[in-house]
């Protein structure tokens, strides 16, 4: 697991170095607003990703499930145990998954890169600029959410990107924390949460998931914190 983790973070900040190269040889300064809104959007899908894979593991499913059950459904309920367990882990530990989600899209685009035409690249540069920072902020997101949970020692330019809510910042996922851990899934940047919840998204999720199966939000997640107390 170390391993393939270690490589996987290794391939993956190379892809993302070369890819980061070709687009600034092919950038072209009179396309900049539209480069800035792909890239923007490629921002957000990935704070509403990171909000769905945290609301389906905190929401739904059991750690008696075989497989998944302890190796991704537990971690989650444990945050809410322990929230701080996660800036006990290194980067590597932290990050590796996530950075390995990426590696085929990033392959992809470098593979784009190197087989294509400039004219078919300039077809297709808005595209990449919103895959790369779907990609960056993806692979980050369980460090932003590290930082949000790390409360001494963190250089001023990272507790900078949170007070300007560029990533995640602390105060605002607080507001996840509290019991029952219902609101505020988004965990990249932070920036879905407030609209998300005006709207009742997660709750019209859930009712129709409720209606549909018999199955209860968060059922799980209060019989396995009741247990741990």
């Amino acid at each position: 697991k170390r391993l393939q983790e270690t490589i996987c973070l290794l391939v993956c900040i190379t892809l993302m170095a070369f890819n980061f190269m070709q687009l600034v040889m092919h950038f072209k300064s009179e396309n900049w607003y539209t480069i800035l809104v792909c890239s923007l959007f490629g921002i957000l899908v990935a704070d509403f990703f990171s909000g769905l894979v945290h609301w389906g593991a905190d929401t739904w499913g059991s750690i008696e499930i075989p497989v998944i059950g302890k190796a991704f459904i537990r971690p989650f309920r444990e945050h809410h145990i322990d929230p701080t367990s996660i800036t006990r882990h290194d980067f590597i530990e932290t990050n590796g998954d996530n950075f390995a989600v990426t590696v085929p899209f990033l392959a992809h685009m470098a593979y784009k890169f190197v087989s294509l035409s400039p004219e078919e690249i300039n077809k297709t540069y808005n595209w990449e600029c919103f895959v790369f920072l779907l990609a960056i902020f993806v692979s980050l997101t369980n460090q932003f959410h590290k930082w949000s949970h790390t409360y001494f020692g963190l250089p001023k330019w990272i507790t900078f990107l949170q007070d300007m809510h560029i990533i995640l910042p602390k105060k605002h996922h607080r507001i996840h924390h509290v019991a029952p851990h219902e609101t505020y899934f988004c965990i990249t940047t932070g920036w879905l949460n407030y609209p998300l919840e005006k709207i009742g998204f997660w709750t019209f999720l859930e009712d129709v998931i409720e209606r549909t199966t018999g199955n209860k939000p968060r059922d799980d997640d209060f019989k396995w914190a009741q247990k741990q107390n």
